[in-house]
């Protein structure tokens, strides 16, 4: 394996990874107030596709991210009206979200498979604009991806150092005692989910606008199931996402170079590895997941009722 390899490797995984890092984020946010979105996979979809064809129509890839962004806050709507309002049980209201979202998702990006985009312009590292273009080119990235560690930054100061994720996290641990303390249980799941939506829209739009930069039903491979498997795996912080979405998207970027070195081994098999690999690290850390998992996670608020 020689250095450019390894930054093949390096650039993959980030690339790959940034997606999976804000919907990861979000759904740190939405399970901290006492929320399992198994619906994910279904807002990513319907914000990559929606993102994606905004971009096509008005050529500015910028426009498209805002609207995937909003998409992905706006689905997340759908799932808090079921589950906030009407009381729905959360794992069948998410699962009702995802297969929504494939069919919705199709409609829309129906009409724009193989279209070409205006992807979101990547800048260079500073300082490596002079090296051979080949190695800088590995080295280059959007503004999505400059900006995804600031954001885990960002998530972390809300849940740990203000009021408003003191309240979130109350009511993830006990909503009944974080009503009786003057906080509304409802109001802030709300909040909650919303940017938990706005943040998969993000991660959605970074996936089709500047990482595939094309639009296939479909395209989000699991990556919504994933990012519930890396919120457990980092157990509930933000700061330790940014490990688990760059150890698995690592993995992703491996398993493809092995297939491209020739080894001699299914293709099949090899695909398997990131999905082991998460497996594995579940099975390690999971002893201690009960300590770290919200208290009321998956338990619909019933209120004063």
């Amino acid at each position: 394996m020689n250095l450019l390899s390894i930054l093949g490797v390096f650039s993959s995984a980030i690339f790959s990874g940034t997606s999976l890092l804000y919907t990861t984020l979000g759904e740190v946010i939405g399970e901290r107030s006492g929320i399992v979105n198994l619906g994910l996979e279904g807002v990513l979809l319907v914000s990559a596709s929606s993102g994606f064809a905004v971009t096509v129509i008005t050529g500015n890839p910028y426009i498209g991210v805002l609207v995937a962004v909003i998409i992905g806050g706006l689905m997340n709507m759908i799932l808090g009206y079921l589950i906030i309002h009407r009381k729905a049980n959360q794992l069948a209201s998410g699962l009702a979200l995802m297969f929504f979202g494939f069919g919705l998702s199709a409609l829309i990006g129906k009409s724009y498979v193989g279209a070409k985009i205006n992807a979101l312009p990547r800048i260079a590292l500073p300082g490596l604009e002079n090296l051979p273009k080949l190695y800088s080119s590995l080295l280059s990235f959007d503004i999505l991806i400059y900006t995804a560690i600031p954001v885990a930054f960002l998530v972390w100061w809300l849940l740990f150092r203000t009021r408003w994720g003191l309240g979130l996290r109350a009511v993830g641990e006990n909503a009944d005692t974080a009503y009786a303390s003057g906080r509304d249980p409802r109001l802030i799941r709300y909040q909650a989910l919303f940017l938990n939506g706005l943040l998969a829209g993000l991660g959605a739009a970074h996936l089709s606008i500047a990482y595939t930069m094309t639009w296939t039903e479909y395209m989000t491979a699991g990556r919504g199931f994933i990012a519930v498997a890396l919120v457990i795996f980092s157990r509930w912080h933000p700061l330790r996402a940014i490990v688990g979405a760059l150890l698995f998207s690592g993995a992703v970027a491996f398993q493809l170079l092995l297939q491209s070195s020739g080894v001699q081994v299914s293709p099949f098999l090899l695909d398997t590895i990131p999905y082991v690999l998460t497996v594995l690290v579940l099975i390690a850390w999971g002893g201690n997941r009960r300590h770290s998992a919200p208290a009321s996670l998956g338990r619909v608020y019933h209120g004063t009722e």
